[in-house]
């Protein structure tokens, strides 16, 4: 059996889908959620589990050979990711294939690396999984999602100035579905076993860069508003953000701000034998979601 976790998400759905249809699985599939009844996909084992609850995951785990592990971005990330790997070793399965972040690496929690989240949450369980005797593993560290273009769509259908705290700095924004099939591969195909792939898409692309293609897109103008990291902590203070996250948030965006991620990397296309969609495809096939 196959459990795919963060199943609702924004990737996870990706997986659950492809999985579903795709030729090559011969094992049923589980998904955990706090909400089972949101997902829809047919012949899916939906179950109700919670990363803050042990015994929820001793039972979802039960029976499973593999694990495709995506925790809700934020601080939580460390303490959940180790309680599902716990769970799933206790269960005896033998493969996580892990949604990490760029820029991760098993010591990027530590302070004198200066490193910020999300690179650092995910730290701990990468070095879990490269720990575990009995498990193989894959761990994917995707660029930003192209996706996260949708936090500006009430802005945009609205007529007010798309929020950039990144400034003119580029990264090769992926696409949540490439990054989906690739996970799929990860956990039927064990030529991946052992390997941390940082995921991109095909060129790097600013903000501003971003907000000019959907202009394009809507055949309007779409004014952007430009925020310092001061500015930007401030902002995500005002958001309710506890201000050590938001201090980790606009620390990972000086990476992007600095060019420090802008460099593409190949692995989409080795895996998948396609070269991965650009941002401008993504907004081509979501453009409903800046007009509603």
């Amino acid at each position: 059996m196959i459990l795919i976790t963060g199943a609702t998400g924004t990737v996870g759905h990706h997986v659950l889908e492809l999985l579903s249809t795709d030729p090559l699985r011969r094992e049923p599939l589980r998904a955990i959620s706090r909400q089972p009844d949101r997902i829809s996909v047919a012949g899916v084992d939906a179950v109700a589990a919670d990363l803050d609850d042990p015994p929820t995951l001793a039972a979802a785990t039960e029976g499973v050979r593999a694990v495709f592990l995506a925790t809700a971005p934020g601080p939580t990330i460390p303490d959940h990711d180790l309680a599902l790997i716990t769970a799933a070793v206790r269960a005896g399965v033998t493969k996580i294939v892990k949604l990490s972040a760029i820029g991760t690496t098993p010591e990027s929690d530590q302070p004198d690396l200066g490193s910020h989240a999300p690179a650092g949450w995910h730290a701990p369980g990468e070095r879990a999984l490269a720990g575990a005797d009995t498990l193989r593993w894959v761990s994917l560290r995707p660029a930003s999602f192209a996706s996260n273009a949708l936090s500006w769509a009430d802005d945009i259908r609205a007529g007010r100035p798309v929020i950039n705290t990144t400034g003119n700095g580029a990264m090769p924004v992926i696409d949540p579905a490439d990054i989906a099939a690739v996970a799929v591969r990860a956990l039927l195909d064990d030529r991946l076993d052992g390997t941390a792939l940082t995921l991109t898409g095909p060129a790097p692309i600013s903000v501003p860069e971003q907000v000019a293609v959907l202009a394009d897109l809507l055949g309007r103008r779409i004014p952007v508003t430009d925020l310092t990291s001061e500015e930007s902590r401030r902002h995500y203070l005002d958001q309710g953000w506890p201000t050590a996250v938001a201090e980790e948030i606009v620390g990972s965006q000086l990476a992007v701000r600095e060019g420090r991620h802008a460099r593409p990397t190949a692995a989409v296309a080795e895996v998948l034998g396609r070269p991965g969609a650009d941002f401008a495809g993504w907004a081509a096939r979501n453009r409903s979601a800046f007009t509603g």
